[in-house]
């Protein structure tokens, strides 16, 4: 059973209003970290999500070497190449500059890793930690302090998949990744709560998002969503619309409903055992429209991204 104080949201927000006379520094510059030499496509996925969804400027920090490679796939991303070592004045200035960040979509788990997400969580802003970044905080250190330590509440949206779930739950006593739905929702809620009031969207079919005090359960989705990159697709866009001014509790629960909803229109076009992340990219203008059209009331399915890894 959910906790008794907590607040079921039954519909997610609606979209940031986009002005006629916006420019793109308007709706949102977007920081995107992550990329190691096996895993170029993760960030990659995210960025381009991040500009489908809606935000003015997407950069993609990344080993110097992936870059080229990197923009011939989606030359509207701007790039920040990153040496060996943690280039912590670069990462700090260029994070400064954006409006919010997305941290871990293929970063690695080395010691270069961990201190670029120690200085990026450290750089003030709204944030999506996801893979990579989950993964080091599971494993110990990077995390300022198992109640928040002194991070404001919201600030962090973390998104697990339940395999990133498993390694995250002995932070807060637990060891246990229930798959029923009571069990998903109280889980969450206590992850939320153990971090400090930040924001926990935890993956799966009906994906679970909660800051502790609020909680919304997406309907939205299909098995076309069970697929590698889809979870990196998710974090880019909840990191848009992080950059066009929501609150990190409003932008994940309306980044899971659109991810769904963009799920499902690619699983009608393509069957639901055929759909790519980047087909996931490509239907989300049309889960945007109509969710501008309709003011949607959101209801559907369930879905997100399994992960057993």
């Amino acid at each position: 059973m959910p906790p008794a104080d907590l607040t079921l949201v039954d519909a997610p927000p609606a979209l940031p209003l986009r002005p006629a006379d916006g420019h793109k520094g308007t709706f949102g510059r977007v920081l995107i970290v992550g990329g190691s030499a096996a895993m170029l496509g993760a960030p990659v996925l995210a960025g381009t999500a991040a500009l489908r969804a809606g935000s003015g400027l997407v950069q993609l920090a990344l080993p110097a070497a992936m870059v080229p490679f990197a923009l011939s796939i989606t030359p509207e991303l701007v790039s920040l190449p990153l040496g060996d070592r943690p280039n912590r004045a670069a990462l700090a200035k260029a994070a400064g500059q954006a409006d919010a960040l997305v941290v871990g979509p293929g970063l690695g788990q080395s010691k270069v890793a961990r201190a670029r997400l120690k200085a990026l969580m450290d750089a003030g802003k709204p944030a999506v930690l996801d893979a990579d970044a989950l993964n080091l905080i599971a494993a110990g250190g990077a995390w300022p302090g198992g109640d928040g330590g002194g991070v404001p509440a919201g600030r962090f949206v973390l998104t697990p998949h339940p395999g990133e779930m498993k390694r995250l739950a002995p932070l807060f006593g637990r060891n246990v990744v229930p798959t029923d739905d009571a069990g998903r929702l109280e889980l969450a809620v206590a992850a939320a709560r153990a971090f400090g009031g930040q924001v926990v969207l935890l993956k799966g079919k009906r994906t679970v998002v909660t800051d502790g005090r609020r909680a919304y359960v997406n309907r939205t989705g299909s098995s076309a969503l069970a697929k590698a990159g889809t979870g990196d697709v998710l974090s880019g866009v909840i990191g848009s619309l992080l950059g066009q001014g929501m609150k990190p509790f409003d932008a994940a629960a309306a980044g899971a409903y659109l991810h769904g909803r963009a799920g499902e229109i690619a699983g009608g076009r393509l069957g639901d055992r055929s759909v790519l992340a980047r087909d996931v990219i490509d239907a989300l203008p049309a889960a945007i429209r109509e969710r501008e059209k309709a003011g949607l009331e959101g209801e559907s399915g369930g879905g997100g991204e399994g992960g057993k890894g």
